[in-house]
């Protein structure tokens, strides 16, 4: 082996390895990554949260921002005991698809808890918990569930599985397409390889879309209970597509080898187009398995947001796994790379670039909502990271674009070796001779040129062999030198490499794109985030206010402040808890505190809270206050038998 050659297996070898850790990283941030969020939030509950009813509720009903779908126990209840409570049948209510309503038996006193655990609309799931009381609050042995239940495992493998059907998407349509596109055979290891690794991919995210939606661990994706519930709901249905598309597809990419343009160019127009047409049938297809169950399935402008998504996900797939599959021409036969297939591709892939850049523009303001959430959300931040990438990603592909415009000039533009000087020893009648041969094979030269250049721009590289071939049947003369390496081989060499490590670059960069992607179509988009936030606000009662009044009864150590609590605020029942605190801050008993509220101007009060004593402070759930407006709160504090006094405060009642 010499030495070219052990250069070249080494430098096989450190692409093999660089491949691998491009790989890996990206799947080692997966892993790390935290639980995701959903889509849908929480908009209102009946019973809501921490309310007392006088009554016991016939049915619990929760709404979303946006449809749900139900999973076998997505509602349940458990009373103080921390018992399961029997409940009826779990449904949408009045049939709204964004809505969940279990009924109840007739429920005792107490405090009850509520866990719940939904799909939203874009697939991923969503969970929370919500407390009410009937007659009042009291003790409770149940446990608040955690508001993100997620096993660790389940959801890192299903992200890791998302990651690489993602890659497999790329290597499939990216390397077809770059075949197509160049007339250049791409390397039938990346087409066949993506169609493993995404009906590997797929598999794997079927199994564990059970787990992943219910929280349990990996072992529950054998579970055929779970599997038939999977393979009914709108993702699984969607990943069952996907599998038969690739059943369909195997011949295609079984076959892939014969998706380059054929080399004469003749007789095979339509069988070329009809295979053109089934690829692009195919892409569209698999790429709508994706829209349908994600983000750009729900929200605001659905058919607006499918059809990004689809063009999105196809300039992505074309743009990478073309790439991956230009570095590995270039480094296995980088001298039967055509200009005119490297211009081509060029030209592919600043069309998918532009794609990408508008579908993930309108994206990006699709999914944030507002700037302030670029910040103040998880989705925001890493929308960040990824603009970040995809900035740094341009730059690598601004480099390989000026590489690839010096490698698509023509061999026969780059200027020759100077001929031979004639020895001066040959008579004049040979020299002139040989001189007018001269000339006459310049003008040849010349002429064939301006035919390969005017080839290479009309008929790509089948023009580049008749232009060739011209030159071949018509200049032929037998004191022509033996042909050899043609003019600027050795001028091409280092655009090759300099392509090679900026393509490279650009690969490292759009896997690490790919996984900032794959996180953020697990994460609760900005605006999503920023409704649900408001439907919760609007939806919850005011949290009450907090009064402090001073009072002095004018004896030593007589002086001191009473802190008031009145929640709601608002017209209707509200609670009262009042503190007491002594002249040295800490908390004081007195043997009385009467508490009265009048609305002045309306001739109405004073009304009594009626205090009670509850061990160390003074409260009440039954005061009524029947009209909105700035009621006076007076406070009467008795310190002694003979010593009080009554402050004063003014508070608003909604």
């Amino acid at each position: 082996m010499d030495g070219g050659s052990r250069g070249a297996d080494r430098h096989g070898r450190r692409l093999r390895h660089l491949a691998l850790v491009l790989l890996v990283a990206p799947l080692l941030l997966l892993t790390g990554a935290g639980s995701a969020s959903a889509h849908a939030a929480l908009k209102g509950t009946d019973p809501a949260d921490g309310g007392v009813l006088k009554t016991a509720p016939e049915a619990v009903t929760l709404t979303f921002t946006e449809s749900v779908g139900l999973l076998d126990n997505s509602i349940r209840v458990f009373d103080p005991e921390n018992r399961r409570v029997h409940t009826g049948k779990q449904e949408h209510a009045d049939g709204r698809s964004d809505t969940a309503r279990v009924t109840l038996p007739d429920l005792k006193q107490g405090t009850y808890i509520v866990a719940w655990r939904v799909v939203s609309a874009d697939s991923h799931p969503v969970s929370g918990a919500l407390t009410f009381s009937v007659g009042k609050r009291s003790a409770t042995t149940a446990a608040l569930p955690d508001d993100e239940v997620q096993d660790a495992a389940s959801t890192a493998l299903y992200n890791t599985a998302r990651y690489i059907a993602y890659g497999g998407l790329a290597l499939l349509l990216g390397a077809t397409a770059f075949a197509m596109v160049t007339g250049v055979a791409a390397p039938r290891g990346l087409v066949v390889g993506g169609w493993w690794m995404l009906l590997a991919a797929t598999l794997a995210l079927l199994l564990l879309r059970g787990p992943y939606e219910r929280g349990s661990g990996p072992a529950a994706a054998f579970d055929l209970t779970v599997l038939r519930e999977t393979a009914t709901s709108r993702p699984g249905l969607a990943l069952l597509v996907r599998v038969a598309l690739l059943a369909v597809a195997a011949p295609v990419a079984a076959r892939a080898g014969v998706l380059r343009a054929p080399a004469d160019g003749r007789g095979t127009a339509g069988s070329g187009r009809l295979r053109f047409a089934i690829v692009s049938l195919l892409s569209l297809a698999l790429a709508l398995t994706w829209a349908v169950a994600e983000h750009a399935s729900a929200g605001i402008q659905v058919p607006l947001a499918m059809t990004s998504t689809v063009l999105h996900l196809l300039a992505m797939a074309v743009w990478l796994g073309g790439l991956t599959a230009l570095v590995t021409v270039v480094q296995r036969t980088p001298g039967e790379l055509p200009a005119p297939a490297v211009a081509r591709f060029s030209r592919l892939a600043f069309a998918a670039v532009a794609v990408l850049a508008a579908t993930g523009a309108y994206q990006s303001w699709r999914g944030l909502g507002s700037l302030d959430a670029l910040t103040s959300t998880p989705y925001g931040r890493l929308l960040v990271a990824k603009l970040a990438g995809v900035a740094l990603l341009l730059t690598a592909a601004a480099c390989s674009r000026r590489f690839t415009a010096r490698l698509a000039v023509p061999a026969a533009e780059v200027p020759a070796a100077p001929p031979e000087r004639v020895p001066e020893t040959v008579g004049a009648a040979s020299g002139n001779a040989d001189a007018a041969h001269v000339r006459d094979a310049d003008a040849a030269h010349v002429r064939d040129a301006a035919r390969v250049q005017d080839a290479s721009h009309a008929g790509g590289v089948q023009g580049v062999r008749d232009a060739v071939d011209v030159r071949t049947d018509t200049d032929t003369d037998p004191r022509d030198p033996p042909a050899g390496p043609a003019p600027g081989d050795g001028a091409r060499a280092p655009h090759l490499q300099a392509l090679r490590r900026s393509v490279l670059a650009e690969i490292s960069l759009g896997l690490v794109v790919l996984a900032l992607t794959t996180l953020l179509t697990g994460t609760q988009p900005g605006r999503a985030a920023e409704e649900a936030a408001a439907s919760t606000a609007a939806a919850e009662p005011p949290l009450g206010s907090a009064t402090v009044i001073p009072f002095d009864v004018g004896t030593p150590g007589g002086h001191g402040k009473v802190q008031i609590e009145l929640t709601p605020g608002r017209v209707g029942e509200n609670g009262v808890q009042a503190l007491i605190f002594g002249p040295d801050g800490g908390i004081a008993t007195v043997p009385e505190l009467r508490l009265t509220f009048t609305l002045e101007g309306r001739d109405v009060g004073p009304l009594d809270a009626r205090l009670t004593n509850r061990g160390g402070y003074w409260a009440t759930d039954t005061l009524n206050l029947p009209l909105p407006g700035r009621w006076t709160m007076r406070a009467t504090v008795r310190t002694s038998d003979i010593d009080q006094v009554t402050v004063s405060k003014t508070v608003r009642i909604g």
